[in-house]
């Protein structure tokens, strides 16, 4: 049985040499057939170079190199739709979640009860600031998403086959993996993980509140229907303090000075424009969940040996130091690709 191992590249040039060596070590050991799929998401500094340096000692490594940075959401979908495994183990590069943890992945799995195995934090690592953040995205998702999410999921999971292809035939062009992973369905089994902490985060501040807007603007029409709601309320209020007005007036002749009239009349407006913009919101929400067509990414080349000279290479593998120098002589590209990659086939 084969096992693709799925990650991104992006500022990983620290780590990449490791996250190979023991991801690999790991799927070796449990006895699978190894693909490992790693697509450089435009990233800065030497990691694709590094990637192709591996490549040249192994042939099951396969690079996709983006032609700029799409973000890590986009990236990863990218690499699921390359993996040919009969099983998927998609994992960060950074090391913070250990390639180890498929050892405990694949035990789950094993049981043959689950499609999908997810690694969920027992905690949040920092202290309380460093973790509020995150606590009220998660409060925000879980009361206006449409979709629940698991609390603390992180990237590190295993995949059967069906799954996978199920998940990037998905079409939305803006998207968060969490939100899409759950939505896909099939039985999902969470399992306690340990991330570790290895220096600051690639996401900033100000990515992170971009990500969380974006999530619960791209994934929410619960939100547009409290709005609409909200307009619903303030008119029916203000109508209520309009004809409040209108009889206390026909009754005791008590007339209404210029101050209340106007904020009666801000109310009522305000109001009338809530109901009409929340309405239109649910109609234009349909409709860009409708045309929405650009693609996830555009990969502007794929390295994968194939063929005799994969086979050759991987005899090669066997052969002790001179096998990287004789790679070299057999190393081969596939032709550059500046096409849009349609992840629905």
């Amino acid at each position: 049985m084969q096992l693709s191992i799925v990650t991104t590249l992006y500022r990983s040039v620290g780590t990449i040499d490791q996250f190979y060596r023991r991801s690999v070590k790991a799927a070796e050991s449990l006895g699978y057939d190894v693909e490992v799929v790693m697509v450089n998401d435009g990233s800065p500094d030497d990691s694709l170079e590094h990637a192709l340096k591996l490549q040249q000692n192994d042939a099951r490594l396969v690079v996709v190199d983006l032609a700029r940075n799409f973000g890590h959401h986009k990236a990863m979908m990218v690499g699921l739709s390359h993996a040919r495994g009969d099983r998927v183990f998609l994992l960060d590069s950074d090391l913070e979640e250990q390639p180890e943890d498929l050892l405990r992945f694949h035990e789950r799995f094993a049981q043959g009860d689950c499609d999908v195995v997810y690694g969920v934090q027992e905690k949040r690592r920092g202290n309380i600031l460093q973790r509020l953040p995150g606590e009220l995205f998660f409060f925000l998702v879980q009361l206006l998403s449409d979709q629940p999410v698991p609390r603390n999921a992180v990237a590190a999971r295993l995949m059967s086959r069906d799954y996978v292809h199920a998940l990037v035939r998905h079409r939305d062009r803006e998207f968060m993996m969490i939100h899409l992973m759950q939505l896909t369905g099939f039985r999902q089994v969470p399992v306690p993980v340990r991330k570790l902490s290895r220096g600051s985060s690639t996401y900033s501040a100000r990515m992170r509140i971009e990500m969380a807007i974006k999530f619960l603007t791209t994934t929410s029409t619960r939100l547009l229907y409290l709005i609409l709601y909200a307009g619903l309320l303030i008119f029916g209020l203000s109508t209520a303090v309009i004809i409040y007005f209108i009889s206390r007036y026909l009754a005791s002749g008590v007339g209404v000075d210029g101050f209340t009239s106007e904020i009666v009349s801000i109310w009522f407006f305000g109001g009338l424009i809530t109901l009409i913009l929340g309405i239109l919101g649910v109609y234009i929400a349909n409709i860009l969940a409708e045309t929405k067509r650009r693609p996830y990414a555009v990969v502007r080349r794929v390295y994968r040996l194939h063929g005799a000279v994969k086979e050759r290479s991987l005899r090669l593998l066997g052969q002790g130091p001179r096998a990287s120098a004789a790679l070299l002589d057999v190393q081969s590209e596939l032709p550059p690709r500046s096409v849009i990659e349609d992840l629905r086939k």
